[in-house]
């Protein structure tokens, strides 16, 4: 579904991408995974179409992101932290949507704006609004229009246990319909059940990609925050992210 060859990025002197070359396909959970800098922020906004290479190309279902915008359509985004118009509420929000997007036959899923119970409090404007009650609404609008590629930035961050299952629940249903998801976390025992392949960025460069059971096959870990931390261990990684990433057993995160 998506393609990206020898993809590289620079802003001034500092190399954020370098020759990036990966296919991501229907059906695959792919997480992107990296220390703060290695270019995965980067690489989403490329795939978005908010960053421009200098170098490279991207194509979506074989035809390249920069013949026509309208690849767009086929893309749910939820951002690391949504912005939205402060004084909007979340019903004036999701009715603007709807109509924006509005085309006959164009299959509207509200699942998660009903389970997160978001109608209950759809007269609150967006500036008063929680952390996790921003990233319920974000969530709810990447899946709306049934997107056939979900692009998934920190996705469980700041939500309480419940929306947090809730929201796997929704991913691992859509991963069975056939859809291609892309997922950067810093929290791997979220996505642990639901990756099949891992991408792992450093410095700009891609270190590898790969199915995640080749990675636990090639480390003998099956947790994969452990998987990663054995397979990158000597390479050039600060010794202090892989200490962070091998205490997963304590606060299961990485940094």
């Amino acid at each position: 579904m998506i393609s990206i060859e020898h993809l590289s990025k620079r802003f001034r002197k500092l190399v954020v991408l370098d020759d990036i070359n990966a296919r991501f396909d229907k059906g695959q959970v792919v997480s992107l995974i990296g220390p703060n800098g290695s270019g995965k922020t980067t690489l989403i906004k490329s795939l978005l179409g908010m960053v421009k290479p200098d170098r490279g190309e991207i194509m979506v279902n074989g035809h390249p992101i920069t013949e026509n915008p309208d690849y767009r359509e086929q893309i749910g985004y939820m951002p690391q932290i949504g912005r939205y118009p402060d004084n909007m509420k979340i019903g004036q929000l999701f009715r603007m949507l709807q109509h924006i997007r509005s085309k006959p036959g164009l299959r509207q899923d509200l699942e998660l704006f009903e389970k997160f119970e978001l109608g209950k409090i759809e007269s609150k404007p967006m500036r008063t609004l929680s952390g996790g009650t921003r990233q319920k609404v974000s969530a709810a609008i990447a899946f709306l229009f049934d997107p056939s590629i979900l692009i998934l930035d920190e996705p469980t961050a700041g939500l309480d246990p419940l929306a947090s299952e809730i929201l796997k629940a929704k991913i691992m249903q859509e991963k069975q319909k056939g859809k291609l998801i892309l997922i950067t976390s810093h929290i791997l025992s979220d996505i642990d059940e639901l990756t099949t392949h891992v991408l792992y960025l450093q410095d700009g460069k891609m270190q590898f990609i790969k199915p995640l059971e080749t990675l636990q096959e090639e480390t003998g870990e099956i947790r994969l925050g452990k998987a990663i931390a054995k397979i990158m261990r000597g390479e050039n990684i600060s010794g202090d992210w892989i200490d962070r990433m091998l205490d997963v057993n304590q606060n299961e995160k990485i940094y």
